[in-house]
């Protein structure tokens, strides 16, 4: 049997879907959006593919398997998702249908489906990437009311995202969104999203994550992640997630009902899930549950490692991705469920930026009790970029323990045990004249 895995380049959780595959005993191939031109360079039979553009790519995957059998599709990242719900649909696979794969790679299209379902969800409005925000601002009827965040529609992990709480900010942030999306790191994706900045209203309250799928139309909720650091702007960097959530049982009830209703506004139907809410202070059940996001795939980055689940057909220990596997195949999942121990995982922000040249302190990160690894993704002399700009993290740490109290605090005094070593970026002066 083989497993058909669409990721970018650039993904974290490559290895661990390799490494869960193969323990279920299948063959991997990729497709990747890697240069199409040459002739598969990295010898390992990858299909070239352009994620901008996934009729055709999924046309690509449909005449591979003509000659290559696929058993099942999973897709890493937000990037690949609508082409694999369209090879999905054509060959005949479980997946999300093609056009709520669509729906959630835009937070305009997929606030317009969630609003109209009568879900809470901020007031917003898109602007095109040329438009003038000192004009937007002196219409006689403003579309935007302070305070606001500004957002690409399609780009994830809080990228681009600035709180604006009066006219000059929400000028220079919208300037800063723009140069971001008419970089050429994102202009080469070559999407339509990009095109635009949507400014929405600013919602008060505490924001959570929930991890989840869908089984056949299905909602299964296999984790609710608590936020403990409060993400109140300007910029709304993610670090720690920490499950089980410490919210009242009335509460996660709602949170559930409310991402039921969610996912059959978006059209959600077999496959991985990860939504964003926050819960606004003193305000009624449900109505208080806002739906920031919902995204057809699973966490990103290495965060995945802070799951662990059991089952009485699947055994124990089993990962996410194998979750997702074997979902994509179409086995049956109902009955798995989360560990019981606590868990938590700390995405390391980037402090400033600069050239990164090394860490200290990782022995003893490693050893506060309760810490399960310590992982430094960033690599000698990468260049760092702090969000809002920035894509990546510096590392990722992982915990475990008896409760989710204990999990935070072991991750909080891991990270403060560790140094990073950061150079300033020297910037390149160009002159007239020759060297």
């Amino acid at each position: 049997m083989r497993l058909l895995i669409l990721c970018t380049t650039t993904g974290y959780q490559t290895r661990a879907f390799v490494e869960a595959a193969e323990k279920i005993g299948l063959d991997v191939v990729f497709g990747t959006d890697r240069c199409h031109v040459l002739d598969d360079p990295w010898r390992d039979g990858a299909l070239p593919l352009r994620f901008e553009d996934p009729e055709k790519s999924a046309a690509q995957i449909v005449e591979y398997a003509r000659t290559n059998r696929i058993d099942a599709v999973v897709s890493l990242g937000d990037r690949p998702t609508p082409t694999a719900a369209r090879a999905c649909r054509a060959l005949g696979r479980l997946h999300h249908p093609p056009e709520a794969a669509n729906a959630c790679r835009d937070k305009y299209h997929s606030r317009e489906r969630l609003r109209a379902a009568g879900l809470s969800v901020p007031a917003f409005v898109r602007f095109p990437l040329t438009a003038d925000p000192r004009e937007i601002l002196s219409l006689g009827a403003p579309p935007v009311r302070f305070p606001c965040v500004l957002k690409p529609l399609a780009l994830s992990a809080s990228r681009g995202v600035i709180r604006a709480d009066d006219p000059e900010q929400f000028v220079k942030a919208f300037e800063r969104v723009r140069a971001l999306l008419r970089s050429p790191e994102v202009r080469v994706m070559r999407e339509e999203t990009s095109d635009f900045i949507q400014a929405e209203a600013y919602i008060e309250g505490e924001e959570i994550a929930v991890e989840g799928l869908m089984d056949r139309g299905q909602l299964k909720v296999l984790a609710i992640f608590d936020k403990p650091d409060a993400l109140v702007g300007p910029f709304f960097e993610e670090t720690i997630y920490v499950t089980p959530s410490r919210l009242k049982a009335e509460v996660q009830e709602a949170v559930v009902a409310t991402l039921r209703r969610a996912v059959e506004a978006l059209g959600l139907y077999h496959g991985p899930l990860h939504a964003e809410l926050r819960i606004a202070p003193d305000g009624e059940l449900p109505q208080s549950i806002w739906v920031m996001e919902v995204a057809a795939r699973s966490i990103g980055g290495l965060c995945s490692r802070a799951l662990r689940f059991c089952s009485p057909t699947l055994g124990d220990g089993i990962s996410l991705e194998q979750v997702l596997i074997e979902l994509a195949l179409a086995k049956d999942v109902r009955d798995v469920r989360r560990e019981a121990a606590a868990s938590g995982v700390m995405m390391i922000p980037v402090p400033q930026a600069g050239i990164y040249e090394g860490v200290e302190g990782l022995e003893r990160a490693r050893e506060t009790p309760g810490v399960e690894d310590v992982v430094i993704t960033a690599k000698p002399t990468e260049k760092l970029v702090p969000l809002p700009e920035g894509a990546s993290y510096l590392g990722f740490i992982f915990a475990r323990g008896r409760s989710p109290e204990f999990v935070e605090g072991a991750l909080r005094r891991a990270h403060q045990e560790l140094r990073f070593v950061i150079a300033p970026a020297l910037p390149v002066l160009l002159r007239s004249g020759g060297l």
